[in-house]
């Protein structure tokens, strides 16, 4: 068998979470790898959506390939009930992630982080210094330390142990519109507050293509299909045919689940990090990546085992307190949402609830802050129970 290659940090998985952590790695004079199953540019089923936090630490990075940036959005309740806001600036950025995701690599790749692509992880395995990563070929890629962004399905989830107490099941639809339908969504998205609870419809504008999905709970596969039949008939979508039609599920952890394994970490999708009412991911995958690959730098470099465990221990720590509270929060806006969608669509229609919303998505305020406010805390607490 070959020797396997040694490095400081090796990462699994060239998503957000993986090459954010490669490019923090690399950027911290860590010698980094970073191991991808496809090849970039490749499709991933995903909204594509920025919000100001994601535009924020890409930005720092690349020259992010929007196709459209969102000022106005249109809201309905399940097809009724519709107002449209905008904005003076932008909502959302909107991408393809073949586009966002191959200008990650190419940062990561600048910042003297190895892409090695066709090159699917099967296993992992720690001796007394190095964590391993053994490849389909079966060669193996050793390192001080791993960070797994492989998703939730991925063998580095299933190494660390992650637990997940929401899955959610998305569909989605990339379809290519002419240019009079194009324009009509131009810098607009469409957001509806679905039939089955705690379910949502979009359409993003991405150029010559829409987005145009729903996300449900995981066990209604048949009711899920539907919905998004229905709603693309309702939006007159249907009669095109779309370029991809593709689904996933989304995992979001438990908590107290592990984010560590020895002297593998988890980040993006492999942790379970994603804000459970929206179901945003991208701005969890960047900041645990970037997290992840700094703390996984400062501990290869650290000798001593004891210091490698402190280095390590503070990715779990910046964890806690960065990104675990806005998925608390998340959680109790989701478990309000489920049972009257119909209240905070007319919250939202409002002047300080659209403000509220905006400022969301621009990131100049958090969830974790919206329910720190007594009359929010109060108000989420009897939906929750009603």
């Amino acid at each position: 068998m070959p020797q396997d290659q040694e490095w400081d940090v090796a990462i699994i998985g060239a998503g957000p979470a993986g090459l954010a952590a490669a490019h923090a790695a690399a950027t911290a004079g860590a010698r980094a790898i970073v191991l991808e199953r496809a090849v970039h540019p490749r499709y991933k089923t995903c909204g594509g959506g920025l919000i100001g936090t994601s535009l924020a630490v890409a930005g720092g990075r690349i020259d992010v390939p929007a196709r459209d940036r969102v000022r106005a959005a249109t809201v309905t309740l399940d097809g009724r009930r519709a107002f449209t806001r905008e904005e003076r600036d932008p909502l959302l950025a909107m991408v393809t992630r073949e586009e966002f995701d191959d200008a990650l690599r190419r940062a990561a790749a600048a910042a003297g982080a190895a892409v090695r692509q066709r090159a699917p992880v099967r296993a992992i395995t720690e001796d007394g210094d190095h964590a391993c990563a053994r490849l389909a070929d079966g060669t193996g890629v050793r390192a001080r330390v791993l960070v797994g962004a492989d998703g939730s399905a991925g063998v580095s989830a299933r190494y660390a142990g992650v637990r997940y107490e929401q899955v959610d099941l998305g569909l989605e639809l990339e379809i290519a519109v002419p240019p009079p339908v194009a324009g009509e969504w131009r810098g607009r998205m469409l957001l509806d507050w679905g039939p089955i609870p705690g379910s949502y419809g979009w359409v993003f504008p991405k150029g010559d293509r829409l987005t145009v999905g729903v996300i449900a709970s995981r066990g209604q596969g048949e009711r899920t299909r539907r919905y998004l039949r229905d709603f693309t008939a309702r939006l007159g979508l249907a009669s095109f045919r779309p370029d991809r039609d593709s689904g996933h599920l989304t995992r979001c952890r438990s908590e107290g689940s592990p984010v560590r394994r020895g002297r593998v970490l988890v980040a993006g999708d492999a942790a379970g990090l994603l804000e459970p009412w929206t179901r945003e991911g991208i701005s969890f995958a960047l900041r645990s990546g970037t997290l992840a690959g700094t703390a996984a730098a400062q501990a290869s470099a650290s000798p001593a085992r004891e210091q490698l465990d402190r280095a390590l221990g503070q990715y779990a720590a910046a964890l806690e307190r960065e990104l675990l509270p806005e998925m608390a929060a998340g959680r109790r806006l989701l478990a309000a949402f489920s049972r009257h969608p119909g209240a905070f669509h007319t919250g939202l229609a409002t002047a300080k609830g659209w403000r509220t919303f905006a400022k969301f998505c621009r990131s100049e305020t958090t969830w974790q802050a919206l329910v720190g406010h007594r009359q929010a805390r109060m108000a989420l607490s009897l939906l929750s129970l009603a």
